[in-house]
């Protein structure tokens, strides 16, 4: 008697164990896909500081110290508070300040154009340290900015009166000239040039500069001081001859 065997299609209880066991364990240990991530976008937005207006931010550091900068600003508000109590914020701020201190905060009220809180920091700095004539060129050109003619005229008179100042030596006093005369202040260009004579101009302790000669020459000449200015020609007119002379050659 022959056995069949088993049709193909049928397979052993062992076998069908084994299948399952290997789908299972292919099933475990095949590594599930990954999700992708989303890209995000990112949106770079540039950002500028600055001032928010024309004017130039306080100045810190080397320039302008904290002091410095507190006492603008203590000014400021000063002026914008009782009329009868600034004089005394005034004073009050000011007399904390060394000299260092008060020249850059007048420096930086200038540069704001703030005239006329700088002239009390500049009579601050008159009282209590010797005169600097580039201090006073550089409040000459402010205040010609400004239109302030008057007020350059005082400050002209103020310079008469001052003392030890270092004619010689001191190269504001150029910026000083051109600034009186390019602001058409008359008198104050007369009482330069009058100052000058008094302290030597010309001499060997202060000598003449023939590009100072031509600017007050010409400045007096145009602002009606045809004397003055023939005055200075014959004066320096070797000078002026030697100048036109070595630029001809």
């Amino acid at each position: 008697m022959h056995l069949l065997p088993p049709p193909a299609s049928c397979s052993s209880p062992l076998a069908s164990m084994a299948s399952s066991l290997h789908t299972n364990a292919t099933h475990f240990l095949s590594p599930k896909p990954v999700a992708p991530t989303p890209t995000r976008s990112t949106t770079r937005v540039s950002i500028r500081c600055g001032p928010r207006d024309n004017r130039g931010p306080l100045v810190k550091g080397r320039v302008l110290s904290i002091e410095a900068i507190q006492a603008v600003q203590t000014l400021k508000r000063a002026q914008r508070s009782d009329p009868a109590q600034f004089p005394a914020l005034v004073s009050k701020t000011l007399s904390r300040l060394i000299k260092a201190d008060l020249v850059a905060a007048l420096r930086e009220l200038l540069r704001q154009d703030q005239c006329h809180l700088a002239l009390q920091v500049f009579s601050a700095v008159r009282s209590e340290y010797p005169p600097d004539l580039s201090v006073y060129a550089e409040m000459a050109l402010a205040l010609a900015r400004n239109e302030m003619g008057e007020d350059m005229d005082r400050l002209i008179c103020d310079l008469e009166t001052e003392s030890g100042v270092q004619w010689g030596s001191d190269k504001g006093l150029i910026r000083l000239i051109r600034a009186v005369i390019g602001a058409d202040r008359r008198e104050s260009t007369v009482r330069i040039y009058k100052m000058l004579k008094r302290n030597g101009w010309g001499s060997t302790g202060f000598e003449a500069d023939e590009y100072m000669v031509r600017v007050l020459s010409k400045g007096l000449r145009i602002l009606g001081e045809v004397g003055l200015a023939d005055e200075v020609d014959l004066k320096f007119g070797s000078l002026l001859k030697g100048s036109l002379e070595n630029s001809s050659v």
